[in-house]
């Protein structure tokens, strides 16, 4: 049994490696949590990976523990809510690179509050950062893809873009997910490629104050660079929440009772 699980492992190796080597891939949201794993996952197999967020002393922490081990990485601060920056960003890399092979849409925020507290200002920020820099960002690099005929845009929605958790984080999901869905039918024939990644409750910051048991950002990490290797409409990791979204979308009455009742849903009567 060992055997076969080393085999299986270093299939998957040849193939991220043999795929991998020396692709230019852009990570938004990688100074923590997701976005930084998935950075190290994919240099580990021989990709130029370019790290891009606001907080530079993150990035910078990030990059160093990458190009530490022996595999390349650069950090480009980047705010993906200012469409500006995300056009700054991607003619960098072009500049420096001369292309973008890969692109990780990952930067994301969370929201745990009912929506009647929360200011224009603050739904703003989420639908720029969560939607609309995911878009921008993918319009950026699309033509170039295009052109080459080889490309892979790898977005990280939720498990909430299924479910319906949180009124505005939800909706962005929801959103992401039906704008990369779309985007893949798109794209048939083209040689890029569209693909979703759903992640359920992760250990990252953004999930700090659940109380729910949940494994670490590696899960998702692993799902993406396999997904650049084979592409696929959308996974759901980890693979437990695919009955709970099947739930949903037949029994959607039944999980409304069981959200409420473990209070994984912000509500206004906690207010009262």
């Amino acid at each position: 049994m060992n055997t076969t699980k080393i085999s299986k492992e270093q299939r998957r190796t040849d193939a991220l490696e043999r795929v991998l080597g020396n692709q230019v891939i852009i990570v938004t949201g990688a100074s923590s949590g997701i976005g930084a794993a998935t950075a190290k996952e994919l240099a580990h197999y021989g990709a130029q990976v370019v790290l891009a967020a606001r907080r530079e002393a993150e990035l910078a922490k990030q990059v160093d523990e990458i190009t530490g081990a022996g595999n390349h990485a650069v950090a480009i601060p980047t705010d993906i809510s200012d469409s500006a920056q995300i056009t700054r960003l991607v003619e960098q890399v072009v500049e420096r690179f001369g292309r973008v092979d890969v692109l990780v849409n990952n930067a994301g925020v969370g929201w745990q509050v009912p929506f009647a507290d929360e200011s224009v200002e603050r739904i703003d920020h989420m639908i720029n950062v969560n939607f609309r820099g995911a878009i921008l960002a993918t319009h950026a690099v699309l033509p170039g893809m295009l052109e080459r005929r080889h490309g892979a845009i790898i977005s990280v929605a939720s498990v909430a873009g299924h479910i319906a958790i949180s009124s505005m984080y939800s909706a962005t999901k929801f959103g992401l997910r039906g704008f990369m869905l779309s985007l893949r039918r798109e794209l048939q024939g083209t040689g890029v490629t569209a693909s979703v990644v759903s992640p359920g409750y992760i250990r990252t910051s953004l999930s700090s104050g659940s109380r729910f048991p949940m494994p670490g950002p590696d899960v998702v990490a692993r799902t993406i660079a396999d997904l650049v290797v084979k592409p696929r409409r959308e996974v759901i990791v980890p693979g437990y929440y695919v009955p709970l979204v099947t739930l949903s979308n037949s029994l959607p009455g039944l999980v409304d009772v069981g959200l409420l009742a473990t209070g994984a849903t912000p509500s206004m009567r906690k207010k009262r």
